[in-house]
């Protein structure tokens, strides 16, 4: 049977304590926020889930809770590994605790702009995962942009199903869609983007700013104009600070993210004030 995936997601936030161990029960608390805006679906240790700061074990805790919570909920785990072993160890914790795909980032260290090493990594982890594989492209992140000839290439894996694209680059879309199939689907993870890329054939959105602005990003994601321009004034705000201003801005909505792992740094006071009264202004009535 074909899955049917979620036009919208959240990309979610990771809860820390104070001593940078994983809460379960503010993760817990937060799956319940994000389904209670609409979405039916998460990504769990994507970039903004702090993956790459993800320990062994991790992954496997935190897809167990969620599926717990709701055992519907569609989950993506993100993979971020700089070597085979590891991206082994990381897809078999998504599998084993109930992920129904994986989103497998771009390798850098070693492997950053050698296309066709990069290629062969991303077909050696869609041969061994159990689960659907989505590539993902993050040049903001990896400093590598997944070029469209390998999008197109790889898009031929029968276990590759999509990708998530979050250099924002809307006439990406456009040449990735002349050479892929229908099969093939394609998330925007840029938040200024949404509305764009639906009109190039994006298929949906997996984004940060859906941890705060939830029914924006899902508006935006399917070309409302009027959620795009209140989208790009928050996040203009919001994500010039990275993970940690997302993790505030979504504790303002109600989230309970916690700080972000070291050595992510904490915000000042004035930065924390700015992003209360924009999100208070432009997202908490409708996130």
């Amino acid at each position: 049977m074909t899955m049917t995936w979620p036009i919208a997601m959240q990309a979610l936030v990771t809860a820390f304590d104070d001593d940078g161990e994983i809460d379960i029960d503010n993760h817990r608390h937060n799956l319940l926020c994000a389904i209670d805006a609409g979405t039916s679906g998460v990504l769990i240790g994507g970039s903004t889930g702090e993956g790459p700061y993800l320990e062994p074990g991790e992954r496997n805790e935190l897809i167990r809770v969620a599926r717990e919570v709701s055992p519907d909920l569609t989950i993506l785990c993100g993979v971020f590994a700089e070597s085979s072993r590891s991206a082994n160890a990381q897809v078999m914790e998504a599998a084993d605790s109930g992920a129904n795909a994986i989103l497998v980032v771009t390798p850098t260290t070693l492997m950053r702009n050698r296309d066709s090493w990069v290629v062969e990594y991303f077909e050696w982890v869609a041969d061994l995962s159990p689960l659907p594989a989505f590539l993902y492209s993050v040049p903001a992140v990896t400093g590598y942009e997944l070029p469209c000839e390998s999008v197109a290439e790889l898009a031929g894996h029968p276990n590759i199903v999509g990708m998530k694209d979050s250099g924002g680059d809307v006439q990406r879309l456009v040449d990735i869609a002349a050479i892929l199939s229908d099969d093939f689907i394609v998330y925007t993870g840029k938040s200024t983007a949404l509305a764009a890329s639906f009109e190039r054939g994006a298929y949906g959105a997996i984004t940060a700013s859906a941890n705060y602005a939830f029914s924006s990003v899902a508006a935006a994601s399917q070309g409302d104009l009027a959620a795009q321009a209140t989208l790009t004034e928050v996040t203009a705000v919001v994500e010039r600070h990275g993970v940690p201003g997302t993790k505030f801005a979504a504790s303002v909505v109600g989230m309970r993210p916690g700080k972000g792992r070291g050595p992510l740094p904490e915000l000042s006071i004035d930065v924390r004030d700015t992003i209360t009264t924009t999100c208070r202004a432009l997202v908490t009535n409708i996130w």
